[in-house]
């Protein structure tokens, strides 16, 4: 789901901009990337956390704070 969100207008451009970003990053650092852009899509949306960790790709629990 997070290559889709990339290019959706709908989703605020700093959480594209991140999830770009973390693809774009070694595989090693990729996790704290999509961390960056679940906490964004959070901030800018209002989703649920763990709806926005889901649409990232990021498993299991987490904080988006």
């Amino acid at each position: 789901m997070a290559p889709l969100l990339m290019h959706s207008e709908q989703i605020p451009a700093e959480a594209r901009d991140a999830l770009r970003a973390a693809y774009e990053a070694p595989p090693e650092h990729r996790g704290a990337g999509l961390e960056s852009a679940a906490r964004i899509l959070h901030r800018e949306t209002g989703l649920e956390c763990s709806d926005v960790r889901e649409l990232v790709g990021l498993l299991g629990r987490g904080d988006c704070a």
